[in-house]
């Protein structure tokens, strides 16, 4: 049996539906590094909340070598992750619990965000065993990007992330750029942190010629698809680009803005989106104007398997970010051959190379983006120019080498003197 290890994800599953509130990249990240640590002969348990009494205990994917298991810690049903602190003595309780009661031992703890990261620490002192962190987001940065105080994280979550970085053995840091912002806003050792990127299911995610994915998805060969992937989260920009989508369209208007639309994926038909499109003046005029009905489609959550086709369909995908740690639906979108335009913010600058994969505009800047978008849609050989060139960058981002280099830290720290 391979060595094992208890990989934290507290506030949500590597197997929950992706594009909910709570369901992102970070639980692909977490999906593909288990299925490819469990393929290398590793045995990985997932400690995740019960959010669902329904669930089994123990939830077995179809690959090998690795397992989600519940444990409760509060209600057992979704919870703001911004609430979730006080239930972290259960949760660590709880995983201690079933490591007495199966009779498992594990060689190192891997956690995720800030919630875990905690936990991490506590379970880190009882088993005398390493712990790397992966943060995915910082709290701090977060606020920075945030608009108002609803939208600011839970308020000790700065001090338990500094916290971490005091504790943890090792950080991994997405960037460079990921990397200097711990450096620039909290304190923390520079030899602890270790760069490594997110990677990219290269066998899921490669293009599929445009013609074939519409006619799958029953999308018009004329239609001009773009397309948003992502949380609905104000963080995630969504609100700038209907902005800049109403701009667009005045740009186009009136002959080539009929066969337009932006097609986004992710979470529900919630209320405050709902809300959003309402109180949208620029939106209410372009509907009244041009009659534009399909200008925007909430298409809702749709699976990792289905998103090839949507990327390979799309004109451009669109991530109009505040923050972001990575961007890893931008490397999806370039593995499929799909130009990105994103705010330059973040894990973004480097995800997207401006000019060459795609383009960079500044954050909250609808003009800006929507000159960007209109570049793209009205010239047909830079487009299909920066899609070849994103296939091949995207290359650079599978999980088998990111993977190994995980796998190498954690060699390397198992070696190291307790």
């Amino acid at each position: 049996m391979g060595r094992r290890v208890a990989l934290l994800s507290m506030h949500t599953s590597p197997l929950a539906a992706l594009g909910g509130k709570d369901t992102g990249g970070m639980n692909v990240y977490i999906r593909e590094l288990c299925r490819h640590l469990g393929r290398n002969g590793w045995e990985v348990d997932v400690f995740c909340r019960v959010q669902d009494p329904s669930l089994p205990t123990v939830q077995y994917p179809d690959e090998p070598g690795w397992r989600t298991i519940h444990i409760p810690a509060g209600p057992p049903e979704t919870v703001d992750r911004r609430e979730l602190f006080p239930y972290l003595e259960e949760y660590i309780a709880g995983i201690e619990g079933w490591r007495r009661a199966h009779g498992v031992a594990y060689d190192l703890i891997h956690s995720h965000y800030w919630l875990s990261g905690w936990a991490g620490l506590r379970l880190r002192a009882a088993w005398d065993r390493p712990l790397v962190h992966m943060f995915h987001t910082l709290g701090r940065l977060k606020d920075m990007a945030a608009g108002d105080d609803g939208e600011r994280e839970a308020d000790n979550r700065g001090a338990v992330e500094q916290e971490i970085m005091d504790g943890a053995d090792c950080i991994v840091a997405a960037t460079p750029l990921d990397r200097q912002q711990m450096l620039d806003n909290y304190r923390v050792d520079t030899e602890r942190i270790t760069v490594i990127p997110c990677g990219v299911n290269l066998d899921l995610f490669h293009p599929i010629p445009q013609r074939q994915a519409r006619k799958e998805l029953s999308i018009p060969p004329d239609r001009r698809l773009l397309l948003f992937v992502g949380r609905l989260d104000p963080v995630k920009g969504l609100d700038v680009l209907l902005e800049a989508m109403c701009e667009l369209t005045r740009r186009l208007r009136p002959c080539r803005a009929e066969d337009l639309s932006l097609a986004v994926i992710g979470g529900d038909r919630e209320s405050h989106l709902e809300a959003m499109m309402t109180d949208l003046s620029c939106y209410t005029e372009i509907r009244r104007e041009l009659g534009l009905e399909d200008l925007v489609l909430f298409i809702g959550s749709r699976s990792q398997e289905v998103l090839p086709l949507y990327y390979s369909a799309a004109e451009v995908c669109v991530m109009p970010s505040l923050y972001e740690s990575f961007g890893m639906v931008a490397l999806e979108a370039m593995a499929c051959g799909t130009p990105v335009i994103a705010s330059r913010v973040g894990g973004l600058t480097y995800t997207v190379r401006d000019g060459e994969t795609g383009f960079l505009v500044p954050e909250r800047d609808p003009k800006a983006l929507a000159a960007r978008l209109e570049q793209l849609l009205t010239d047909d050989a830079l487009r299909r120019r920066m899609g070849e060139r994103a296939v091949q960058v995207a290359a650079e981002y599978g999980w088998t080498t990111v993977t190994a280099a995980i796998e190498a830290l954690y060699e390397r720290l198992l070696a190291a003197p307790r």
